[in-house]
């Protein structure tokens, strides 16, 4: 027999899932369509009314999201410049309904490989933070998702929050994703770039540091390191994007064939969006990957 479980404070819920083993609901856009076609037999453990699970806050160092912030919440917030990747891509999670509903705590927890929000969260050095009955914990979400569907998370841990450093609250961002249609699909693939421009530089702006993530073409989304130490010192403007060169998706990126595109059509698009990115971060007029 299964329990519904509805805590209103996050010691309640951390209390509920130690004792019992049960699973988490908070959005429900995930979970219920994965048991449409089977009962649940599970303990149900509703953490929709744990308040101290919601809202986006700034602390000296950096700004937190909390777990059950709706991507409408996110997209509709007033955040810094370099959240702009993280909001394009919060108005591409399914549609109105799904962005309403729909949680960063369960986009993550879920761990598809076409999680539109963990490229752009993994541009902003992001890690997440888990509490449990026995206490609590911060992984870097590159840490966190582990592959298809797998994640570090232990059976009795809430992901409370995620955490961006306010250091890259100014660089430049963008997130592109290249679908069959406009809305409600699965990503092809997915790209985020984020660019910290060095102003000071006696040769014009420059590119001190860079960030580039893609999603779709690995079991988990993955960082482009040898891409993003090769832009380091490029000058930031127009045409920047031409630096990305195939090589440096080899041994990164795992693209397959499915039924929404071939391994080799995901690789070349993925490297045409990244260029895209990359320009768009830099003054360039951004074009839609859709």
């Amino acid at each position: 027999m299964s329990l519904f479980l509805q805590p209103a404070t996050l010691a309640e819920a951390v209390q509920a899932l130690a004792e019992t083993r049960g699973v988490l609901l908070s959005g429900g856009t995930d979970f219920f369509p994965a048991r449409v076609d089977r009962p649940i037999t599970e303990t149900v453990i509703d953490i929709s009314r744990v308040r101290e699970l919601k809202g986006i806050s700034v602390e000296a160092d950096r700004i937190l999201i909390g777990g059950r912030t709706t991507w409408s919440e996110i997209a509709s917030a007033p955040l810094p410049r370099g959240f702009d990747g993280l909001k394009s891509a919060a108005r591409e999670i399914g549609g109105i309904q799904i962005q309403n509903f729909g949680t960063v705590a369960g986009n993550l927890c879920n761990a598809s490989p076409a999680a539109d929000s963990v490229p752009p969260l993994l541009t902003l050095d992001a890690e997440v933070r888990l509490a449990s009955a026995s206490g609590t914990r911060t992984l870097p979400l590159a840490d966190f998702i582990l592959g298809n569907r797998k994640t570090a998370r232990r059976a009795d841990e809430i992901l409370t929050s995620v955490a961006v450093p306010r250091r890259l609250e100014n660089a430049a961002s963008s997130f592109l994703k290249l679908g069959a249609r406009r809305y409600l699909v699965i990503s092809i693939v997915m790209v985020a770039v984020t660019i910290v421009v060095d102003e000071r530089n006696d040769d014009g702006n420059c590119v001190a540091e860079a960030r580039v993530a893609v999603g779709s073409c690995s079991a988990q989304a993955r960082r482009l390191p040898r891409l993003e130490e090769s832009l380091v010192g490029a000058a930031a403007r127009p045409g920047l994007g031409k630096l990305a060169a195939a090589e440096y998706l080899d041994g990164v990126l795992a693209p397959i064939d499915d039924l929404r595109a071939t391994a080799a059509y995901r690789r070349d698009a993925s490297l045409t969006l990244i260029r895209r990115a990359l320009d768009a971060c830099v003054g360039a007029t951004p074009v839609s990957g859709a």
